[in-house]
């Protein structure tokens, strides 16, 4: 088995400079100088550095939270494998706390193109045997032939994409980024056709056409507003989560982190929160999501990682669930 620390995987992106909150300062100064490649990440520290940020413009206003609730910044990008790796703590994040916490979506622009040549990797091609590879470290399917088969040339499409849904339904939005992940992810499509886009939008309810016209017009200014708010807020990493409460007091999570530490920044801005009870039985969660992981299906439902799998097995040989199977493991769904 390799040392995964030994690894870099595709992942997250850091964006250089220093954060300063409830008075300790954050600095990657100190990190090493060298410039990596956005596709390239350790699991062990959950960040990955972006080349060329030493200049960035850092005047756009930060959000404001919500008042009496915690208000969650989440800096993520649709071919973040590791914002995918964070899904089963999400959906449980969700469930437990439920309407006490806001989850705004922005997105961190990974992917611009392939105009650099850094970090050892320097074509699609190489990042293949990366997402095969962090597929096992995050126990989330993903397979890597994408690259090899269909690359994409830009993260920016998609995450376009993502801001013309949020202009029609901001649920529909999260459940259109779900989707495009699943393709993207798992069934190996390249998520900047138009023709990928628009299956994932009507699949989800959204309005295909109306999509098309605000991706070419509103959503652009949108997504440029994302990138702005993530460089007021000294983004460092994909994902990247802000938790605020209304006075301002802020606790951050960088990387793919475990559930408890979601909790712990809930609770230091706010702790005053319940977390509430939900049904765990397989029914009531793939009647609430669309399709489920064994990860994620272990994480909401409390079973053993083990256990949950042989479940979903079993559902599927009674033909209560579909199984779709990739090199790197599988998803469920109800058929």
């Amino acid at each position: 088995m390799p040392s995964y620390r030994a690894l870099i995987y595709l992942c997250i992106s850091l964006v250089a400079g220093a954060i300063n909150v409830n008075g300790q300062s954050y600095n990657n100064q100190n990190m090493e100088s060298k410039q990596l490649n956005p596709l390239l990440c350790d699991p062990a520290t959950g960040i990955c550095e972006l080349p060329d940020v030493a200049n960035m413009n850092t005047d756009t206003e930060k959000a404001v939270p919500a008042q009496n609730m915690v208000k969650v910044i989440y800096f993520t990008d649709p071919i973040c494998s590791s914002c995918w790796g964070i899904e089963p703590q999400l959906r449980k994040l969700k469930l437990e706390y439920g309407a006490q916490i806001e989850i705004d979506y922005r997105m961190g622009g990974l992917l611009p193109d392939w105009s650099y040549n850094s970090g050892g990797i320097s074509n699609p091609s190489d990042v293949a045997q990366h997402w095969d590879e962090v597929s096992v470290y995050y126990d989330m399917p993903i397979d890597g032939d994408l690259w090899l088969e269909d690359p994409l040339s830009s993260s920016y499409p998609p995450s376009i994409a993502f801001k013309a849904a949020q202009l029609q339904d901001a649920e529909k939005a999260i459940r259109f980024l779900r989707e495009i992940r699943e393709l993207v992810f798992l069934k190996k499509m390249n998520i900047t056709r138009w023709e990928h886009l628009e299956a994932a939008a009507t699949h989800v309810g959204l309005d295909a056409k109306r999509l098309k016209s605000d991706y070419d017009g509103q959503a652009k200014a949108l997504f440029e507003e994302d990138l702005q708010l993530a460089r007021a807020y000294r983004v460092r990493g994909f994902p990247s989560m802000y938790f605020e409460n209304e006075v301002g007091d802020t606790q951050i999570v960088y990387g793919s982190r475990p559930y408890s530490d979601y909790e712990t920044a809930i609770m230091a801005v706010n702790d005053t929160l319940q977390k509430q009870a939900y049904d765990t039985s397989w029914e009531a969660l793939f009647d609430l999501y669309h399709s489920l992981t064994a990860r994620e299906f272990a994480e909401l439902s409390g079973l053993d990682r083990r256990e949950a799998e042989d479940l979903l097995e079993q559902l599927s040989e009674q033909r209560l669930l579909k199984p779709f199977f990739t090199k790197n493991g599988a998803i469920w769904q109800r058929p």
